[in-house]
């Protein structure tokens, strides 16, 4: 198992959950890097699991190292700063950052108990290891024993514990509690009380016994249901390990466990990083995650459409983000483009309790009017991959094919005429928060909506501005980070009454599929499963939701070590500068 001491377990794929996908794998109804990515959930050290699928050099590459960041480079020079253009977000508390650019402003300060890689494949971070019990409801983690905060005091499970308790509490509405992990924590309890109807009225509430500490190093999760992501949850951005002393927002006096503190931050202008080097006491500060090259890391805020113009400027040795119209300019500059696939996708959604959403057939009318490929064609015609309105992606390793969408003008028409709206007047809010290619969907469906006499007027606001309202709008369209798996977008942004649920789409039907299709290994009963859950949200329609796009990053060729994450997560623990 990942290291976890005192486990009673000798055999490393004793788990039956690692035993099944080893089974799977060797009947070739499972691919080497998906049991990898399975093992490693349930446990098995990456070197292990690497090994175990014939994939040596992988193992050696990058996994038999104990940290879960590379090897660091021979050649690499300390010194420097480096300095990234991005959107400089608000930054007021980590468990309820909704943007992926504030988690990167504090990624380097705030850490996590996992680390999932640009591979997929998830790795101890704070936490020294994990194993997981036969029945996938008893989660045990075993903290790494050096990891000292910026004050000088041991990480311990009581830290944790506070930010498990804190995740679950229903009054900071952090979207946490969306994932199966800590949904699984909670529980409704009736108060005694009826509403107006005369329903009980219930509450949700943390069961007891859910987060248990062991010892000072141990922390256990007792959950009421099976559930295989734990350790990819943990992962989502809005989990960093905050320490008790916390209050908002984030500034230079957050105490971390990382190799940065946050030195200055202004809103829309920059936030710098610098090295912790001593404790208060003026001891030196040893960071428990081995070399770290920077002395400093400094983001200034560039809108998505003028990243590309920092760095051609020489103000930036990175940009975070690349157009794809910006694509061939960019590969004239002295800089190397990354890019990695992605589930990053844009939903143009409907709340579905506002008028005329409101109402089925309307919305069935919308999806009917819509082709979702000349979509995409018109927005990324070489790249990207094609949506069917449920937001899993092909990428996801348990995705299901459905038929393809067809437009259909005339049963259009006819739903729109049965509800007395021949002609719609609809106003779709964007914030071209990830560049101009939001607004680009938001045409093409403007010129396709024309077609069944519907006129979308489309309001373009400041990033900042639409970040403040996104899921207020009853017509919005709101991008959204790759997830590793199809099943966690899913549980953030569609369960019954999560805080991310834009769209107010509710089916205890979908969270019954949903809850199935997340503990079953196998891939072929897995995209079985599914297939129901994508239908059912496709059938709700809920969303036009035509593309999942390649994400770019520029970075300059005296940049080492960077590379492309496909959630756009900056970790630049052995970046040097040379």
């Amino acid at each position: 198992m990942h290291d976890v001491a005192n486990t009673g377990r000798t055999d490393l794929l004793a788990h039956p959950k690692a035993r099944e996908a080893r089974s799977l794998l060797e009947a070739g109804r499972l691919d080497r890097r998906e049991f990898v990515r399975i093992a490693t959930l349930i446990g098995v050290s990456a070197a292990a699991a690497f090994a175990v699928a014939g994939m040596p050099d992988a193992a050696h590459a990058a996994d038999e190292h104990p940290l879960p960041f590379p090897e660091a480079d021979e050649a690499a020079k300390p010194g420097g700063t480096l300095s990234v253009a991005m959107q400089v977000m608000p930054m007021d508390d980590p468990a309820t950052f909704t943007w992926v650019q504030a988690s990167n402003q504090v990624r380097h300060t705030l850490e996590h108990l996992t680390f999932t890689g640009p591979d997929n494949i998830t790795r101890p971070m704070l936490a020294q290891g994990w194993e997981a019990a036969d029945d996938l409801r008893t989660w045990t983690f075993t903290l790494r024993e050096n990891v000292r905060w910026h004050n000088g005091e041991l990480l311990t499970a009581e830290h944790v514990r506070w930010n498990f308790e804190r995740w679950c509490d229903l009054k900071l509405n952090s979207s946490n509690i969306s994932l199966s992990t800590f949904a699984a924590m909670i529980e409704d309890v009736d108060t005694g009380e009826k509403d107006a109807a005369g329903a009980p009225v219930k509450v949700k509430k943390l069961i007891p016994g859910a987060i248990e500490v062991v010892d000072a190093r141990t922390i256990r999760l007792n959950l009421r249901k099976p559930v295989l992501s734990v350790p990819e949850d943990l992962y989502n951005y809005p989990t960093a390990i905050l320490h008790p002393s916390f209050k908002p927002p984030v500034g230079p006096e957050t105490i971390g466990t990382g190799p940065f503190r946050v030195a200055s931050y202004e809103l829309t202008g920059h936030c710098t990083l610098e090295r912790v080097k001593t404790l208060p006491d003026g001891k030196p500060f040893t960071y428990w995650g081995g070399p770290v090259f920077l002395d400093a890391i400094h983001y200034i805020h560039f809108d998505a459409e003028f990243q590309l113009i920092g760095f051609a400027s020489g103000q930036v040795q990175a940009v975070y983000e690349l157009g794809f119209e910006q694509l061939e300019y960019a590969r004239s500059l002295p800089g190397d483009v990354l890019s990695a696939p992605t589930a990053q996708t844009l939903c143009c959604r409907f709340q579905i309790d506002q008028p005329p959403f409101d109402d089925l057939r309307v919305r069935q009318a919308l999806m009917l009017a819509v082709d979702n490929k000349a979509v995409k064609d018109a927005v990324f015609p070489n790249d990207g991959s094609l949506g069917q309105n449920h937001h899993v992606a092909p990428v996801h390793p348990e995705y299901f094919d459905l038929p393809p969408l067809k437009r259909d003008l005339d049963q259009a028409r006819r739903l729109l005429e049965a509800t007395g709206n021949a002609t719609l007047d609809l106003k779709i809010v964007t914030g071209n928060t990830e560049g101009i290619w939001h607004q680009k969907v938001c045409e093409a469906l403007r010129d396709q909506l024309r077609e069944v006499g519907v006129r979308l007027e489309i309001e373009v606001l400041p990033p900042a501005t639409y970040w403040a309202m996104w899921d207020k709008v009853p017509l919005g369209a709101t991008p959204w980070t790759h997830r590793p798996l199809g099943t966690q977008a899913l549980s953030l942004g569609y369960r019954s009454n999560v805080p991310w649920n834009e769209t107010h789409f509710s089916s205890q039907a979908f969270d019954r599929a949903l809850d199935e299709a997340e503990t079953t290994l196998d891939p072929a009963q897995r995209k079985a499963k599914m297939e129901l859950v994508e239908k059912i949200l496709q059938d709700a329609c809920i969303m036009w939701q035509p593309v999942f796009r390649p994400v770019y990053m520029l970075v300059a060729k005296t940049v080492h070590g960077v590379a492309a994450h496909p959630t756009q997560f900056h970790q630049f623990n052995r970046v040097w500068l040379g």
